[in-house]
């Protein structure tokens, strides 16, 4: 089955049922997919305190009551535990498991809140005939750990993660201007060129995600990336934090139109 042109409830099936276990770029095209956190209660407050403070990462869309695996706004009926096609789970900054499921790590003062993500900015890009790589490749988006600390909150402290998409200089400009209208989904890139100087050693080998290919008069166009909790919770050595697996996301039922504006 073609999972392009389905909604977020059908990339969920596939997910749950084993199907899907492949990143979800350019699936379900239209529809938000969101990146997935999950906390215990007593650091729940803190989690979304660090939510708060640092909106470009971390753009909250849904927070789960303790112990319930649905999001009810974002995707009424569907499942945390089951319907991302991979997870993470980090024990004290370990990572220590990459489950299909998280049914068996799942507890009753469990939160997991849903953050926006820059695949709902990508359809806009498309729309408008810029360039998105990763997806032209058939590949997951690259994803870095910089050195530009996140404001901390509670026991949650760490380096701010950023995605990349190669651009020209005038493609760059016009993305601002797309991506200016999605700050529910990361807006605007944070930083453009020169990665260097945000802690970026080699564009060409990502921390998370896979390389893609510069063409030239193209250089790297960086935007927030919601892989952030999973580079803080490493550096926190956070007791349990579980993330859906960078690149695997949750779909939603919203509608990429519905993240527009503030």
């Amino acid at each position: 089955m073609d999972l392009r042109n389905v909604n977020g409830a059908d990339v969920r099936r596939h997910a749950r049922g084993g199907k899907l276990t492949t990143p979800t770029p350019g699936l379900a095209l239209g529809f938000v997919q969101a990146n997935l956190v999950v906390v215990p209660r007593d650091d729940a407050f803190d989690f979304l305190l660090f939510c708060q403070r640092n909106p470009k990462p971390c753009p909250l869309l849904d927070v789960t009551e303790p112990g319930n695996p649905e999001p009810k706004l974002v995707a009424p009926g569907a499942d945390v535990r089951t319907d991302v096609p991979r997870y993470c789970v980090y024990k004290n900054g370990e990572l220590v498991a990459e489950p299909a499921d998280l049914r068996a790590h799942w507890r009753d003062d469990l939160v997991a809140f849903l953050l926006g993500c820059s695949f709902t900015f990508e359809n806009a890009l498309l729309a408008a005939g810029l360039p998105v790589r990763h997806i032209e490749a058939g590949c997951n988006v690259p994803m870095f750990r910089t050195d530009i600390p996140c404001r901390p909150a509670g026991r949650f402290q760490g380096p701010m993660v950023v995605s990349m998409r190669p651009m020209t200089m005038p493609q760059a400009i016009r993305a601002v201007e797309i991506c200016r209208r999605f700050p529910r989904a990361h807006g605007v890139p944070v930083h453009i060129g020169e990665p260097e100087t945000i802690g970026i050693r080699n564009v060409a080998a990502p921390d998370y995600g896979d390389a893609v290919e510069f063409r030239s008069g193209e250089v790297p166009v960086f935007w927030a990336c919601g892989v952030t909790p999973q580079a803080v919770a490493v550096a926190s050595r956070t007791p349990l934090v579980m993330t859906h697996k960078p690149g695997h996301m949750f779909v939603t039922d919203l509608r990429d139109a519905d993240l527009e504006g503030d």
